[in-house]
Parts: C-alpha cells; sequence; structure tokens
C-alpha cells in the first residue's frame, strides 16, 4: 500500500528540531501491531502478511513515503528544576498523517537512536518498557482517557545495556501532536519571540482551528506566522487550559498516576503522554506514589490537580511577551484565565466524584458526601477500584451479598444509608451512571509486571504472547465483566508495599 506522511513541524525551521535519521537496527522483528488503531490512521497493512515490512518501517531501518525524520526541541522543568535543553534524545518523529476525519496524527518512533539531545543516553529502549507502554495505553484508551497511544512494538536483534543487558526494541507512538509545554519554554527561555508566535499559530492550525473561525479568518490558508495579536495568545492559553481539566479528572477518576508530570510531559493537546514511572493506585490514599524517582512525592495521586495548575502557570509565563510589552499589564491578562482554570477544576472534580457515586448533578452537600466517602476509604485502606465497583453492584444487587466486602461493608455501614437516600428518586440512572464511570478492571501494578515477565520470557523462548495478547483482551473492556476479567481484580497481595516503577520507554 501506499503512505505519504507529510512533516508540517518540519517546516517550520531549524530551530525547532534536528534533521536525523533513525539509527539502523540488525534484525527487525514486528512483535505487536495495533490493527484497530491502523484502520483509524487509514494504514491497510495486514500483520501476517506484512510482518517483515512493517518490521524495516517502524524500526526505521526503511523510511516510510513521504517520511522526513526529525528530533524536536524542547526544554521542561524536571520535578520543579527548569533544564533549558531537553529535546528527543532517543525518538523521531516520522511525519504526520490524516485519518478520515482530517484530523492529524504524528507517527514517532522511540528507541530509535540518538540525536543532538541525547545527553550521552544511547538511545535505544529495552523491550520491556515497550511492552508497558503499549499495555498501558491501551488500557488508558479503553478505560476514556486522553491518550497517546502505541502503533506497534519491534524488537531489534540487538542488546540494550542497562544494569545488565536486556532485548532492545522500537515502539511507534502516535499522538495528536508532540508539542510540549516545554516547547514553548525552549523558545521562551531563549528570548525567540518569532519562533513563539510560528508555535502558536502551528498549535493554532493543528489543534485550535476553532479560534480561527471566532476571529474570522480563512481557516483553508490557517493562521499567519507573522501575525497574532494578544487576543489571539489568550484565547490559545484558554483552549490549552480546557485541554487539561479533562485529562487530569480522568486521571483521577480511574486511580491512574502518571508519575512524571513535568512541563516536558505535558502536552498541549491533552494528551496522556510518556508511561515510564506510571502506576494504578490499588489501596487509597491520596499521597500514593510510586516512581522512584519522585522522591519528594511531588507528582502524587492527589497533587495531578495543583501540579497541572503549576505547569500551565509555566506556560503562562512563555505568553507574557506576546500579550503585552508591559510583563504587569500581560499577567494581569493571563491571571484571570489561570484563576477560572483553577474553579473550573474544583467544580470539574465534584462532577466527575458525582458521577462516580451515581448523581449526574451535585447539589449542596454532595461535596460533603463524597469527603466522607474518600476519608473513609483513606483511613481503612480501601481499594479504590473494588470500592467503587462495589458500589455499583450494590444497587441491583443485595448489600448482603459478595458485591461488598464485609471489611469495607462495615466500615462504609454509618455512610451508606446518606448515600442510598440521596440517590433514592433515581436508583436505575445512578446505577448505569456509576457503570459507565466505574471500570471492574484496571491494568493492576502487579497483573502488569507479571505480564510482563512472563511475556518476555515466553517471546525469548518460543515466541509466545499468549497471556500478553488474554491480558489485553480484559484491558480492551474494563466497563465489562469478561471470561477472564476475574483474574485481574485482585488487589496485590503485599499492598504494593515495596512497588516502584521507573523510567524506560
Amino acid at each position: 500500500m501506499t503512505i505519504n506522511l507529510s512533516n508540517n513541524y518540519r517546516d517550520l525551521g531549524e530551530s525547532f528540531s534536528q534533521k536525523i535519521m533513525p539509527d539502523p537496527v540488525a534484525q527487525p522483528s514486528l512483535l505487536l501491531w495495533n490493527a484497530p488503531l491502523a484502520q483509524v490512521l487509514g494504514l491497510t497493512f495486514e500483520q501476517n502478511k506484512d510482518a517483515d515490512l512493517l518490521a524495516q518501517y517502524f524500526s526505521g531501518n526503511q523510511l516510510l513515503a513521504g517520511s522526513e525524520p526529525i528530533a524536536q526541541a524542547y526544554s521542561g522543568h524536571q520535578f520543579g528544576q527548569f533544564n533549558p535543553q531537553l529535546g528527543d534524545g532517543r525518538a523521531h518523529l516520522l511525519g504526520d498523517v490524516a485519518d478520515a476525519d482530517g484530523q492529524r496524527w504524528d507517527i514517532q518512533l522511540k528507541g530509535s537512536g540518538v540525536s543532538q539531545f541525547s545527553r550521552q543516553g544511547d538511545g535505544r529502549c529495552a523491550l520491556g518498557p515497550a511492552l508497558r507502554e503499549y499495555i498501558m495505553s491501551e488500557a488508558m484508551f479503553a478505560l476514556g482517557v486522553p491518550t497517546t497511544r502505541c502503533l506497534a512494538v519491534v524488537t531489534t536483534g540487538q542488546s540494550v545495556y542497562r544494569d545488565r543487558p536486556f532485548a532492545g526494541a522500537i515502539v511507534t507512538r502516535v499522538a495528536a501532536s508532540h508539542i510540549r509545554v516545554g516547547t514553548f519554554q525552549y523558545f521562551a527561555a531563549r528570548g525567540d519571540t518569532d519562533s513563539l508566535k510560528k508555535l502558536i499559530n502551528y498549535s493554532i492550525n493543528r489543534h485550535f482551528p476553532e479560534l480561527l473561525v471566532e476571529l474570522g479568518a480563512d481557516t483553508s490558508k490557517g493562521a499567519d506566522d507573522n501575525e497574532i495579536s494578544s487576543q489571539q495568545v489568550l484565547n490559545f492559553f484558554s483552549a490549552v487550559l480546557s485541554k487539561q481539566i479533562p485529562l487530569v479528572l480522568s486521571w483521577l477518576r480511574v486511580g491512574f498516576i502518571h508519575g512524571v508530570m513535568n512541563t516536558d510531559n505535558t502536552t498541549i493537546s491533552g494528551e496522556t503522554i510518556d508511561y515510564g514511572p506510571c502506576a494504578m493506585m490499588n489501596t487509597y490514599h491520596a499521597e500514593t506514589v510510586f516512581s522512584s524517582i519522585d522522591r519528594n512525592s511531588r507528582y502524587a495521586f492527589g497533587k495531578q490537580i495543583s501540579i497541572m495548575q503549576w505547569n500551565m502557570t509555566r506556560l503562562a509565563e512563555t505568553l507574557l511577551p506576546l500579550v503585552d510589552s508591559d510583563e504587569d499589564d500581560a499577567v494581569a491578562q493571563l491571571q484571570p484565565l489561570l484563576a477560572q482554570f483553577h474553579q473550573e477544576f474544583e467544580q470539574g472534580y465534584l462532577i466527575m466524584m458525582a458521577a462516580k457515586i451515581g448523581i449526574n448533578e451535585p447539589e449542596e452537600g454532595d461535596g460533603k458526601l463524597i469527603s466522607e466517602l474518600i476519608a473513609i476509604m483513606q483511613k481503612n485502606s480501601l481499594d479504590y477500584t473494588q470500592t467503587f465497583t462495589a458500589l455499583t453492584a450494590s444497587l441491583v444487587d443485595s448489600l448482603n451479598d459478595d458485591s461488598i466486602e464485609e471489611s469495607s461493608f462495615t466500615v462504609l455501614s454509618e455512610w451508606l444509608p446518606d448515600w442510598q437516600k440521596r440517590i433514592a428518586g433515581f436508583k436505575t440512572a445512578a446505577h448505569k451512571l456509576m457503570l459507565s464511570n466505574n471500570p471492574v478492571v484496571i491494568p493492576r501494578n502487579h497483573d502488569v509486571e507479571a505480564i510482563l515477565a512472563t511475556s518476555q520470557a515466553s517471546y525469548q523462548e518460543k515466541g509466545d504472547l499468549t497471556a500478553l495478547h488474554e491480558f489485553l483482551a480484559v484491558l480492551r473492556q474494563p466497563y465489562t465483566t469478561v471470561e477472564n476479567t476475574k483474574n485481574y481484580q485482585n488487589s496485590p497481595a503485599d499492598g504494593d508495599e515495596n512497588y516502584h516503577t521507573f523510567c524506560g520507554t
């Protein structure tokens, strides 16, 4: 088949990226191919028939038509400390492709070799982290969380050396774009306002074309790189803010902990990106954190809203000179948007949590009802997913059966009557709402690790990924109980006490 990639981002200029080819690999072999995602992108390859060709394309050994690979430049605050020079140290943006609706999607290789941004790294990725990103991003997509996704995983036939040798792999990531808060910081740190203007207009054309309509611009021509008004900048910033609220609230809804919410891992498109140190919460606690590099719990579960607000403030700082030449006046225009962002986050959190207990339109007193439930869960170390699953089931089953474990029933006994009274007039509707907001299964940390270990061993021994595919089949139906769902619903025996995640891909 013919694929014609474009790479409009490359056309922005040399200051935005480095033109560089992926490093060839010895023996590329297709391990995973995401056929449903490929169909969305209009890629009509067949995994079995085209396996060898796919391995060449998605290892970087052979380029897709129209591909002009680049490594993108960006900066970022990493755990609060600013690094002015980051960039794609082991990734190559091959280009972008339009789907049937005209939406453009980046196709990027990760683990495909070094660039000028590598900072002494080897530019490679081990098989385990590649599989982890595939599992987690597919699970998040099925859970209804805005996310980047994996199109393919290709083994390289070469070892990657960390503390010991590991099998190497390259993962293909698909994203609405890879424009980050750190991309804006890169140019702001250099005082390059011309590039900032280009970046904003490119971002408007790519992600927020409705802003052009509001301004009466010709959408067929897009925004003009050389012209940008203060109001356009403010409108752009407001549009970016609106993408972050559903993103973080969806994390909190399903118990996801990003683990590394640096500004270089915060996209303006509002997609989850970077599945290295991420984890899922089992036992509820707001301070839950698993990342081995998050020593001060900066990115704990309950801090993710405040960190996103912090990251958006850093984005606002990059826009100051384009809003007004007087910094104080620029701050005065941006500050109300950040204040509104804070208010909308608070209201959004209330609406999201209310839906988890079956309330579609929160009223006065519902915030207290939710806070009391969360406090009970934290005090008694209840499992986050299991508790909401049990509450959902209790609306159609007797509270005396297995729908709520006896221990949970005991600690919730004083709270339950108030909740049942609140939803008494719309119990059927409440149950339906809860079914769509409370997954029956999530990619629990101990299950993910077990599947990774089993899959790597069985693949290397006999090329078998049966366990991985069975796991994915369950994760792709997280709101429905299927044959194997019960195999992945249990909390870890050790309560994740010694569980840690690491940067991998």
